[in-house]
Parts: structure tokens; C-alpha cells; sequence
């Protein structure tokens, strides 16, 4: 369970950061100014911050595994329309921003309870892979761009990454529920089976 929860920390900083390279192609396409573009981004962080209260109660009704799956979807959804929408680009910011957000909730449930029944400290290293991904999301669209690429091209690129990443950690994302959302239980502790992992 630990490759597969740093995995999911490298997912969501390449998500983040994909998305970075095609802010100034997406001003181009709409044809706005730099106050309209601060004004549309805004709704990124709205989409996050709508997402957040709603994503630990999931996590712990529900385990780790079907949010985590459902917010790299939403992801993997909205990158292309960012990159091709000519349009009401708003709802696909607002969407991107309510995966990114449930996905950050829910990986670091998902590393606190590895880290719990591991009885070693974790969680710096989880982010670390974090920020590895956003190097490498960032990184990876700039180079197909610059390779002449088109942003949607690019875009289907880290789409296609984002599937075979998610399809190597779905098998071993937490699946068990917690009793209460407002005091977090150790799924791992409570059900020793799972906590037999490989590195």
C-alpha cells in the first residue's frame, strides 16, 4: 500500500501541474485579458474548496479507493476540455478544481492511515512524490508542446499516464470504512489482514 499511496501523491501533483503549460494557450483561445483570466483560474480554487468539506465524509463512509478513482476520473475528464473548450470554460475549472480537491483529502486520509499501521513516519515522503509529479506533469506537457504538439494532443498524453498510473495503485487503495468522519479510525489497525503490504 505504500507504492500504490505515493503513487496516487505522484498523480496529483502531475494532474495539477499538466495543467499549468496551457494557461497561456487557454487566454489565447478565449481571447481575454489578464483580469479575466485571474477571475476564470479563481474558479479552480472555488471547485477545490466546494469539494473539501464533502471529501472526508466520503472517504470514511465509503474507504479510500472509490474517491480516489472517481476524482483522478474527474481529472482525466476535464484536462482535455481545459485544453479545447473555446468556451464556458468555468463548469470545467470548477470540476477540475473539485477533483483536485477530493483527491488531496483523500490521499492524505489514505496516508495517515499507511502511515498508522506502518509505526514509521511517512507522510514527508508521500508529498515528496507530490512534488515529483509536478515536475514531471509540468515538464512532460511543456516538452510535447515545444516537440509541436497541440495542447489537446498534449493534454491526452497526461490523460493516458494519468489511467496506466491509477490502474497500477486502484488494486491496493484502502477499501475499508470508518464508523465516524468527525474522529477518523486506523482501517489498517482495525483490520489487521490488510495491513500485510509489500514496499
Amino acid at each position: 500500500m505504500r507504492v500504490a499511496t505515493r503513487v496516487v501523491f505522484f498523480i496529483a501533483g502531475f494532474a495539477m501541474s499538466a495543467w499549468a503549460p496551457l494557461v497561456p494557450f487557454a487566454k489565447a483561445r478565449l481571447a481575454i485579458n489578464d483580469a479575466s483570466l485571474r477571475l476564470q483560474l479563481l474558479c479552480l480554487g472555488i471547485g477545490s474548496l466546494l469539494a473539501i468539506p464533502m471529501a472526508a465524509p466520503w472517504a470514511h463512509r465509503l474507504g479510500c479507493k472509490r474517491p480516489i478513482i472517481a476524482a483522478v476520473c474527474v481529472l482525466g475528464v476535464t484536462l482535455p476540455m481545459l485544453a479545447w473548450l473555446e468556451s464556458a470554460p468555468l463548469l470545467a475549472l470548477l470540476l477540475f478544481g473539485a477533483g483536485l480537491g477530493t483527491l488531496d483529502i483523500t490521499m492524505n486520509i489514505q496516508a495517515v492511515a499507511v502511515e498508522k499501521a506502518s509505526g514509521r513516519a511517512m507522510i514527508s515522503g508521500f508529498h515528496g512524490f507530490f512534488s515529483i509529479g509536478g515536475i514531471a506533469g509540468a515538464g512532460l506537457v511543456s516538452a510535447l508542446l515545444a516537440c509541436g504538439l497541440t495542447p489537446l494532443a498534449s493534454v491526452l498524453g497526461v490523460v493516458a499516464a494519468l489511467v496506466i498510473l491509477l490502474a497500477m495503485a486502484a488494486g491496493q487503495l484502502l477499501t475499508v470504512a470508518g464508523d465516524n468522519p468527525s474522529a477518523p479510525r486506523d482501517p489498517l489497525k482495525d483490520n489487521p489482514s490488510r495491513a500485510r503490504y509489500s514496499n
